[in-house]
């Protein structure tokens, strides 16, 4: 029988800024040279548009517990992410329509001029699924918004996705971490709730990255007070590096740092010792680079 050899392809996709960061198709040329070096096109205008969606309390009927500690998430990334260029726009607390609305407003963007884009999600999930305020989203259905044929403006542009989201039903009893200020009797406690993961790892399509805070199976920390572990860890390493480093090689300082961190103290005898990976899904087709912006 003679061999037979079928392309798995779709067309490419014209960038309407001519960028030569065309990677929407899925057969190349294996004649083609690639450069190991290659970095994605970052000398746009602007640094680009990016989304971040909190979540701390919800519809009484979905019985989920509040995200103590979410909103220092929130206001970490919405820094951090100011710092390296982004146009931040933030959300609390959205029923699920409003947060498909906000995005699909996103998606039909102009984005010629831009960099990339990024959308944050901090809430709870199940599955393929996050929570908005009232229900819950397919995380596909948001990032289906911004394929090449969804949305031109970013074809061959990095698409970057962060999800914070656990379920909460595991090793639920807090963490009391107690530090004494100034040798006083009083002291600020800072409680790590200890949840369970459940949103699985989701492959998106051609320059899409999936950050996850902890991969599947693993358990997923947020203190109330500072927040979560991994937005934590990836906060700190954006502000010392997000302007040197490349991303993905920053993202897996972020993967180690965490999983250095365990739970020591607990009323439950069960978390004590637990441990938290993140992960990330890459689809990059280059390297990609956030460096600062000539004024």
């Amino acid at each position: 029988m003679s061999g037979h050899v079928q392309l798995d392809s779709r067309s490419t996709l014209t960038t309407t800024d001519r960028n030569q960061n065309i990677t929407e198709v899925d057969a190349l040329d294996k004649r083609q040279a690639y450069d190991p070096a290659e970095q994605y096109k970052m000398n746009h205008r602007r640094r680009g548009v990016a989304l971040i969606f909190n979540h701390e309390h919800f519809y009484w009927q979905l019985m989920l517990p509040e995200r103590r500690g979410t909103s220092a998430d929130r206001s970490n990334l919405k820094r951090s992410l100011t710092d390296l260029g982004f146009e931040v726009r933030d959300f609390d607390n959205l029923r699920a329509d409003d947060v498909l609305q906000k995005v699909h407003e996103a998606s039909l963007d102009d984005h010629s001029d831009a960099d990339c884009f990024v959308c944050v999600y901090l809430s709870h999930g199940e599955n393929d699924h996050v929570y908005a305020y009232d229900g819950q989203i397919k995380i596909e259905t948001i990032t289906n918004m911004f394929r090449g044929d969804k949305c031109p403006s970013l074809v061959g542009k990095p698409k970057i996705f962060i999800i914070q989201a656990c379920r909460g039903d595991k090793h639920d009893d807090p963490v009391i971490v107690q530090d004494t200020v100034d040798g006083r009797e009083e002291a600020i406690v800072n409680e790590t709730e200890v949840d369970a993961a459940g949103v699985y790892t989701l492959p998106a399509g051609a320059d899409f990255l999936m950050c996850y805070s902890v991969a599947q199976g693993y358990f997923s920390h947020r203190e109330t007070i500072k927040g979560s572990w991994y937005v934590q860890d990836l906060c700190e390493a954006l502000r010392k590096h997000g302007s040197s480093s490349e991303f993905t090689e920053l993202l897996t300082v972020v993967n180690r740092k965490v999983s250095h961190r365990k739970v020591d103290v607990c009323k439950d005898i069960n978390a004590i010792g637990k441990k938290q990976i993140p992960c990330f899904a890459s689809m990059l087709t280059k390297k990609l680079y956030f460096h600062p912006k000539s004024k």
